[in-house]
């Protein structure tokens, strides 16, 4: 089954180093909604996503290694940059995985895409959608249509 295509993948124990010190920094948030922009520009800049490599690197989907994703830069898929945001999100102690949920929109109007819908407070949702960044999604959007 391919990660976090339909469900979640368990937060792994051990993480990379680099990945760690990350971490650390998160619990310096000052809020949840903090915390959660400073996974999104971190994750943004690091990675993005791709549309034709979203097909032409389809295997990679199947892939599970945090430290395989987290030695890359550049393109990964949305299901994989959203497994590092669930890790770096419940490892800083701001969310846990109740807070975090999957959601699906199709690009396109025909490529299924995998985004994020966050609970920051008890009546507050904050969509996440990093792999769209690069197509000037902004924080709080996801990627629809042919946007």
């Amino acid at each position: 089954m391919p990660l976090d295509f339909f469900y979640k993948t368990k937060i792994p124990e051990t993480l990379p180093i680099e990945m760690n010190g990350i971490i650390d920094d998160l619990k310096k948030s000052s809020s949840k909604e903090e915390c959660l922009k400073n996974v999104y520009y971190f994750l943004g800049s690091k990675y993005q996503g791709g549309r034709v490599k979203t097909y032409l690197k389809l295997i990679e989907i199947f892939k599970k290694e945090v430290s395989l994703f987290w030695k890359k830069e550049g393109f990964l898929h949305c299901t994989n940059i959203n497994y590092l945001a669930r890790i770096l999100l419940i490892k800083s102690g701001f969310f846990t995985e109740s807070d975090i949920e999957l959601k699906w929109t199709l690009i396109w109007w025909i490529s299924p895409h995998q985004y994020l819908r966050i609970k920051v407070d008890e009546n507050k949702f904050i969509d996440m959608d990093i792999w769209a960044k690069k197509y000037g999604v902004e924080f709080g959007d996801y990627a629809k249509g042919f946007k």
